[in-house]
């Protein structure tokens, strides 16, 4: 009997993308996130939902955004593929040194002669990625306010993304990640991986407690309630038209303690009238206190 051999099928390139297909993903892309994709992202979002169309087996662009349209599921896939994810611990360092510097110290001073309720300590990292600002903020609090002495700390971590809040939830990093982190602190809270983990590291248990997760969309702001003494929203709004910041800093502000502290991004600021805020240092806001507010943490 003559041997057969069968040429496995491969994948087939979708057809290339339209105008109108790509108007299409811009309104969507724009309605659900806030984002707007410019000309200059149509190859990249061509090279990101191409290997979604592969996995389809070849579905078409002008396929795939009708899916998108009608299956929340796929939707949020979509987003997932074309934000970008690029993060560090201890990422502008400055906004550190801030805290270090001057807002712990006056803190720890005010929880020293106040109530308990002083103590506890609300943080909402905006954007969080794949978990290296929020556990950076964890390490930097739990160092400065200590459990030892009554500090409470709540820390939020929510992005876009289900596919970067699953592996933030995990606490897990290459272990060359490390260079990021000061020594005192990379001792005192980070955890070397050996066997399976070996070249990776990992959260201790007493910072993985501190830090929850959440998905959160900007652009709508569902599911968030009370407010925080500092809202970390670094490197975010720069993907925003002009509206989408407004809306999003407004809700960003609207969960700020009034004698909180909001941090941005090094490319982006509020200089201007409109803003309801008052410059700390660039990059660093607080809310403008109105008649009859003092300047106290609560």
């Amino acid at each position: 009997m003559e041997e057969v051999h069968v040429v496995p099928r491969l994948p087939q390139e979708p057809s290339p993308l339209t105008d109108k297909e790509f108007a299409g993903y811009q309104r969507l892309v724009y309605r659900e996130a806030g984002i707007w994709l410019s000309p200059a992202k149509r190859a990249l979002l061509m090279g990101r939902v191409s290997r979604r169309l592969r996995e389809l087996e070849g579905l078409s662009f002008g396929a795939y955004l009708r899916l998108a349209e009608e299956d929340e599921v796929e939707r949020v896939r979509l987003l997932d593929a074309l934000c970008t994810h690029e993060t560090h611990f201890f990422r502008e360092p400055r906004h550190f040194e801030l805290l270090e510097r001057e807002v712990l110290p006056r803190w720890r001073e005010r929880g020293d002669t106040g109530s308990g309720e002083g103590r506890r300590v609300r943080v909402w990292s905006a954007g969080c990625s794949t978990g290296e600002e929020p556990f950076t903020l964890a390490m930097v609090l739990r160092h400065h306010l200590p459990a030892a002495e009554g500090w409470n700390i709540e820390i939020l971590a929510t992005d876009l993304s289900t596919r970067v809040l699953e592996r933030a939830r995990q606490a897990l990093w290459p272990v060359e990640k490390a260079e990021e982190i000061p020594k005192p602190y990379l001792r005192g809270y980070m955890l070397k991986g050996v066997g399976s983990q070996e070249g990776k590291m990992k959260a201790g248990p007493e910072l993985r407690s501190l830090v929850r997760f959440q998905r959160v969309n900007l652009n709508d702001g569902a599911g968030l309630s009370g407010r925080f003494d500092l809202v970390f929203c670094r490197n975010v709004l720069i993907y925003f038209d002009a509206s989408s910041k407004a809306r999003a800093v407004e809700r960003l502000l609207g969960h700020l303690s009034p004698h909180g502290l909001l941090f941005l991004g090094h490319a982006e600021s509020l200089s201007g009238p409109g803003w309801r805020v008052r410059t700390v240092m660039p990059t660093v806001y607080a809310p403008r206190l109105t008649a009859g507010e003092t300047g106290g943490r609560r």
